[in-house]
């Protein structure tokens, strides 16, 4: 069945309009799959049956022990290629049926605190950076992933043409390439500015030329810089700081709960991010409790007295 999942990608890239990331993802996930169906030994889709996609979950969850968002996203894609077969007339047979996912617990986003915010910038201070163009921009990255709340493919993926700093604004390409139009703070766009200025033409092999590309952010080679390099340049930046384990969508989340907390519209902040459905915004509002429980001891007539005894 391995024939299929070529055809399954590429319906998932054009007609879908799937990102490189998205795809890779499906690919790994359906392979995974396909692996567990050849050692069944399924050779066509109409062989398999719902109590095979149901000791392939059992399976994930017992002798892989996956998370129970990790299974899900892989069951996702699991339907989403059965659901291709029967599409293109490969099949007939949906084994999945009514089948009901586990829902995992909800995991509530991680996110930092204003004074964590401070520590993480005060570690990435340009002159003791490495070099001053490496240090310009890191800080306009990590500036710019809280500021505007952008995934960290989309900051990967900016050209210089995007950036409108007369508007403070930065044109973002989205997953299934949907653009939109995001805020980008005071700081954040000097910070930027300054990055292009004095760092982004030191980023190149042979000092003296201009960079070959108009990717936004650069690699010490030139070279448009990549996800893996910006998860590794913010966990140390975290260390730095005191701060362990963060990551780029750790700053995104951040983002999202400030400006919540601040009194920020939902479907604005919908916006904003870049969600196509408001329920996956309205996580975010379970996130501030403490804030809440703070607003309410500040303000609530009766909720600091007690009776009398």
């Amino acid at each position: 069945m391995k024939q299929y999942l070529e055809s399954f990608l590429a319906y998932l890239g054009i007609e879908q309009g799937c990102s490189v990331n998205t795809l890779a993802a499906y690919r790994r996930d359906v392979s995974d799959y396909l692996c567990w169906l050849e050692g069944l030994g399924r050779k066509n889709p109409d062989e398999v049956s719902r109590d095979d996609v149901l000791a392939y979950i059992v399976s994930l969850r017992s002798e892989h022990h996956l998370a129970a968002r990790t299974v899900e996203r892989k069951v996702s894609a699991v339907s989403s290629f059965h659901r291709f077969l029967v599409r293109e007339n490969i099949t007939k047979v949906f084994p999945l049926g009514k089948m009901e996912r586990a829902k995992g617990e909800q995991r509530l986003p991680d996110f930092l605190s204003h004074a964590q915010i401070e520590a993480l910038f005060a570690a990435l201070d340009p002159d003791f950076a490495k070099s001053l163009a490496l240090g310009l921009r890191d800080r306009a990255i990590v500036e710019m992933l809280y500021s505007s709340g952008l995934r960290v493919s989309e900051v990967c993926s900016l050209t210089l043409d995007a950036m409108r700093f007369d508007e403070q604004t930065v044109r973002v390409k989205g997953k299934g390439s949907k653009e939109r139009i995001v805020p980008l703070g005071g700081v954040a766009s000097q910070w930027t500015q300054r990055y292009i200025a004095e760092g982004r033409p030191h980023l190149h092999p042979k000092r003296g030329f201009a960079p070959l590309t108009d990717a936004l952010f650069l690699t010490s080679l030139g070279k448009p810089i990549y996800r893996q390099a910006v998860y590794t340049m913010v966990r140390a930046a975290g260390e730095r700081a005191g701060i362990a384990g963060i990551h780029p969508h750790t700053l995104r989340h951040s983002f999202a709960t400030h400006l919540l907390a601040g009194g920020a519209d939902l479907r604005a902040l919908q916006e904003m991010l870049g969600h196509s459905d408001l329920s996956t915004t309205q996580i975010y509002t379970h996130l501030d409790r403490t804030h809440l429980q703070e607003e309410y001891l500040l303000h609530h007539p009766r909720a600091g007295k007690f009776l009398e005894t």
